[in-house]
């Protein structure tokens, strides 16, 4: 008895500190993207159950990325942005995946926010050049937006802001809702994939836009960079399992 014991303490060490990895990791990680695309971070943002994974090349001031985010409704919309003079949707450069059909592939196009107006069928001109341009849809019903900008030399930190929508007409993206988590879509994103800095919590907006890429709101989150796909700390994912496997293995030491 003596000598089984301390081996099973070792077990439930080494578990718990699994179940802690796994916590760690967040939804993020589990992203199987199509051959070809891989990013070195990813983050599980912390409004409408969106995703950002990203590759940063500081010798270019390249940035590769795909959001993923499942739109309000089967065909609407999804998207994000980098706003480069403030951190709510009024001048955000977004990129946006346009479902339109639950037949159709979506199509991505690019829109300088510049206020609260309705946004037309046609792609607008963006701060920062942007190319690879392409979306997919994911599981659970989310699209994949896909892209890569060019950052101005040395940036080491930008806004970004984040959206879903429930409807495209004519081709271009209805007004969202406003919502708690859609008004607090935004955070600051650290391309060094150390830390994102909290935006502060926005007051409510009377009224709003008509139809919009961005959001107004503040929320930050955590990155944690790595070789191939390793996300920001998601504290409250896998606190059941963890829970369980506490539980069973006690249940075991008792009985051993």
């Amino acid at each position: 008895m003596a000598s089984t014991v301390p081996r099973h303490l070792a077990l439930l060490v080494l578990v718990l500190a699994s179940a802690r990895a796994a916590s760690a990791a967040g939804a993020c990680a589990a992203e199987k993207f199509p051959a070809g695309k891989t990013y070195a971070t990813c983050e599980d943002l912390p409004q409408l159950g969106a995703a950002l994974h990203w590759t940063y090349d500081a010798s270019k001031s390249s940035l590769s990325l795909a959001f993923v985010a499942a739109p309000a409704g089967p065909n609407g919309w999804v998207a994000w942005a980098l706003n480069p003079t403030g951190e709510g949707m009024a001048g955000a450069q977004a990129l946006v995946a346009l479902k339109g059909s639950s037949s159709a592939a979506p199509s991505v196009k690019t829109y300088n926010i510049t206020g609260y107006v309705p946004l037309g069928g046609a792609s607008t001109p963006i701060a920062y050049p942007a190319t690879d341009l392409a979306a997919d849809s994911g599981s659970g019903g989310k699209i994949r937006l896909y892209g890569k900008l060019q950052l101005p030399k040395g940036v080491k930190a930008v806004n970004q802001v984040w959206q879903v929508g429930s409807s495209v007409t004519g081709g271009s993206p209805d007004k969202h809702a406003f919502a708690a988590g859609n008004l607090a879509a935004k955070a600051k994103l650290v391309l060094s994939g150390k830390a994102t800095s909290p935006a502060p919590a926005p007051a409510p907006m009377a009224g709003g836009p008509s139809g919009s890429a961005g959001s107004e709101g503040g929320a930050g989150a955590a990155t944690t960079p790595s070789a191939g796909k390793s996300p920001s700390a998601a504290p409250t994912v896998g606190v059941s399992s963890l829970a369980l496997t506490v539980l069973a293995l006690m249940g075991f030491l008792a009985i051993v």
